[in-house]
């Protein structure tokens, strides 16, 4: 007899049919993929990161290839927050599955403006907050860098917003629970992490930096073992969801998230290596829990034994 499984998770107000969501900035606006996957199967969709303004970002070389991995220095290159609610809404509306909106900006008063831009409209289910931007007020450091920038950022869009309110964490700071702790008091439904991990490459030939902007964000398979830690450690002292994201290409490397505490993932860098990769971890997601006779989801989050 076939073990009939029930992949449903809720992060906050948000009920997801599986636990697996596109990470922002590796599955385009949604409809790239749609001639190549069942966008309705998925568990949400996380658009890429939206500015009030468009942006073309930085200049190439900006994706390379490492061990493992990939750096990226993309610069969040978007349409703008008009041309997303004109031009790309209009397809998001039509799937049958939660759509989130990522959002970022340079001060306080863009992130303010854009969840108030985007608060109520139909077909936005949410917004995932990047606060690893630079705080062009503070001297270019980043948002989530400080636990009282990190609590300001979260405090000002909560006001600006009834929608289900995700805040996507920086690695590049010393206590990545603390930051969390800050957003959670700061009102934030949920938090995902981990965003990209600082790195380089250099040329030894032409003894220059591979990437035009000389550093990017290291992905893929290289970090999961950081992001892995890093979400368990902040599992323990949050009482909000904590959406696990890095270096997952596979079903098993999900199941780890979610076994450590994770309430869901968050899909990247395999996205540009099989497109098809998001639906084959939520198969074999559900292919574990049959083999294992395990009716619920929910019943291996957070059963890591220490």
């Amino acid at each position: 007899m076939t073990v009939s499984c029930d992949l449903s998770v809720d992060i906050g107000q948000l009920r997801l049919k599986n636990p697996v969501m596109t990470a922002s900035g590796t599955f385009g606006y949604g409809r790239e993929f749609d001639h190549l996957i069942d966008l309705n199967r998925l568990g949400a969709i996380i658009v890429k990161g939206i500015s009030l303004e468009p942006s073309k970002g930085n200049p190439p070389p900006r994706i390379i290839e490492t061990p493992c991995g990939m750096l990226n220095a993309i610069g969040l290159e978007n349409v703008g927050l008009q041309a997303f609610l004109s031009e790309k809404l209009p397809f998001l509306k039509t799937l049958d599955i939660p759509v989130l909106v990522n959002i970022y900006g340079k001060t306080i008063e863009e992130y303010e403006a854009l969840a108030s831009g985007l608060d109520g409209v139909d077909g936005v289910s949410g917004l995932e907050v990047n606060i690893s931007c630079p705080n062009v007020k503070a001297g270019g450091v980043a948002f989530g860098s400080d636990p009282r920038t990190s609590f300001e950022v979260t405090a000002a869009v909560r006001r600006r917003t009834d929608l289900p309110l995700i805040v996507k964490l920086t690695p590049n700071v010393t206590d990545i629970a603390k930051i969390a702790r800050s957003v959670q008091d700061a009102g934030a439904d949920a938090v995902s992490m981990i965003n990209t991990i600082t790195g380089m490459a250099v040329n030894i030939h032409t003894r220059r930096p591979r990437l035009a902007n000389i550093t990017g964000g290291l992905s893929g398979p290289a970090i999961k073992p950081l992001a892995l830690r890093m979400v368990w450690q902040t599992v323990q002292v949050l009482n909000i969801p904590v959406i696990g994201i890095g270096g997952i290409m596979t079903a098993e490397d999900a199941l780890e998230f979610l076994v450590v505490g994770a309430a869901a993932v968050q899909v990247g860098t395999a996205n540009l290596v099989d497109p098809h990769g998001t639906i084959d971890i939520i198969d074999g997601i559900e292919s574990f829990l049959v083999d294992q006779k395990i009716s619920q989801l929910t019943h291996i989050i957070g059963s890591l034994e220490t």
